[in-house]
């Protein structure tokens, strides 16, 4: 077995003509522990800023009677929720891969991120109704204790919107849905200061139940988004930045290659891509200088480090079913 960091990934090669290459390096071992040590330090931080306040607005919507500040908490739940969840699955997904998984537990990650999805699906649908029921009777909403609550929830969420942005990386999903979270609180804080504003100076209570239903479409746009890409990622889609049909070109105009076929490009989490295919060479004995070609190419043109090759020739190849 191969150390995760070696940063000489084999190829072997058997009698009946096939080669295998299993690199399983994700890069420079001390900038990606840093990168993940940058991220679990955002999301911890993030975490505890924002069920703290989550807290205080809560208490401050049922206090103060207001839709648009219950939402905004409801909202900073499914935030704290998801650091939460997220951190878990971050230190979850350092755990090592064993016989049984493999992988390890990296894809726990994705599987977050699907959850944190469907629990703002939930909370803006309760929003919704709820917004509804209050179009028909506007309730007294305190808008004075409204204001102030609203604006210190914006603070909050700038706050944590900021430790998320510098000390996070956005191309991991945990870290992307985190930080979509936030901005649709901070949009939400938005949303109640200019209802409690217009509640105060005009006694419009109708800009309470409006305001949170601007909170809800926020919610359950970011909710796709994630829903959908961690889905994706569930459903081994390829990486929506890799162009299959780019790598098979790639692979297929290395000199002595004859064709690429059985190719697959997925991620084990977001920000690990795979691949693996078989590649038919017209002499075995440029195996390796393929090889070696092949594995430079996924690298530095799309990023793909975890690959599995299969070297055919065209008499070997005829055995093989393709899936």
């Amino acid at each position: 077995m191969r150390q995760k960091n070696d940063p000489h990934p084999h190829s072997h090669s058997h009698l009946d003509g096939h080669s295998h290459s299993h690199d399983h390096s994700h890069g420079p071992g001390h900038s990606h522990s840093h990168g993940k040590n940058a991220n679990k330090q955002a999301l911890k931080l993030s975490f505890f800023i924002i069920t703290a306040y989550m807290i205080v607005e809560a208490v401050g919507g049922f206090i103060t009677n207001s839709l648009a500040l219950i939402s905004d908490a409801g909202h900073m739940l499914s935030d704290a929720t998801a650091l939460g969840l997220s951190y878990v699955a971050m230190t979850f997904g350092e755990r090592k891969a064993s016989e049984f998984k493999t992988f390890g537990y990296k894809r726990f990650e994705v599987l977050a991120a699907f959850l944190n999805g469907l629990t703002l699906i939930a909370i803006s649908l309760y929003i919704f109704w709820e917004a509804y029921r209050r179009f028909s009777q506007p309730p007294e909403v305190m808008s004075s204790g409204m204001i102030v609550i609203a604006s210190i929830g914006l603070l909050v969420n700038i706050i944590a919107a900021f430790i998320l942005m510098k000390g996070g990386r956005s191309e991991n999903l945990n870290i992307r849905s985190a930080f979509l979270h936030v901005i649709g609180d901070l949009l939400g804080s938005v949303g109640a200061i200019a209802a409690a504003l217009l509640i105060m100076f005009f006694g419009w209570d109708l800009a309470d139940p409006i305001a949170s239903v601007a909170v809800a479409i926020l919610i359950i746009v970011s909710a796709y988004r994630v829903t959908r890409d961690s889905i994706h990622i569930l459903m081994e889609g390829a990486p929506t930045h890799i162009n299959v049909s780019d790598v098979r070109d790639k692979l297929g105009s290395i000199p002595n290659v004859i064709e690429v076929h059985d190719l697959h490009v997925w991620a084990i989490s977001s920000d690990i891509p795979s691949l693996s295919c078989h590649i038919v060479v017209n002499d075995l004995h440029n195996s390796l200088t393929v090889m070696k070609e092949a594995k430079s190419r996924l690298e530095n043109q799309f990023k793909i480090k975890h690959t599995t090759i299969q070297i055919d020739t065209p008499e070997t190849q005829c055995d093989i079913e393709e899936h």
